[in-house]
């Protein structure tokens, strides 16, 4: 079951620190802090919260300021639609339960990041990358988020997509939505 979660894990973190491989030719833009949670996996940091190195909370709001570091400032990679505005308090709260022994699964404190077309049950709607679904807030989570919560995860962001999943047409630009623009690629930005 822990192995379905890493690959779901792995993929947000590819996604989010492919950019920190990335050498800028952009000499005019400044190089990003090093990230103190680069390439580490859900083994480093479940044992970092277990130990006490470091919070679920700090953790969580670590990935948010990389995200509004390397992704909406920076180089405008546009690869995330938007930030769950819960994310800390739902890290806090997990922070909470692990303090009383209480571990709700194997990826309890671990970030993730979904694609903007599954179903969360939470203030970020669903749009699919299109602005007709900018105020679409589904009932309940999909089965996927489900599990993922059930699990321990906290779901801190929804990832950017080609619009309708490149289900528009034959001729659709790849990596683009009217909600989040075009998805930049960190190793090729001119």
């Amino acid at each position: 079951m822990a192995r379905k979660y890493t690959v779901l894990v792995s993929a947000f973190f590819f996604l989010l620190f492919q950019y920190s491989c990335q050498q800028s030719q952009d000499s005019t833009k400044s190089d990003p802090v090093p990230f103190p949670f680069e390439e580490k996996d859900i083994a480093f940091l479940t044992e970092g919260f277990q130990n006490g190195d470091f919070s679920i909370e700090e953790v969580t709001q670590a990935f948010i300021d990389r995200i509004d570091e390397i992704d909406k400032n920076g180089h405008g990679l546009n690869s995330i639609i938007q930030v769950n505005p819960d994310a800390v308090s739902i890290a806090r709260q997990l922070d909470e339960a692990l303090k009383n022994g209480d571990i709700l699964g194997p990826l309890h404190g671990i970030p993730v990041v979904l694609k903007d077309n599954i179903d969360t049950h939470d203030k970020m709607p669903t749009t699919a990358g299109s602005r007709a679904m900018a105020n679409s807030f589904p009932l309940q989570d999909s089965y996927v988020a489900m599990k993922l919560r059930e699990a321990g995860a906290v779901i801190i962001a929804k990832a950017n997509l080609s619009e309708w999943a490149n289900f528009r047409g034959e001729m659709s630009s790849s990596g683009w939505s009217g909600v989040g623009g075009q998805t930049r690629n960190p190793y090729v930005l001119d």
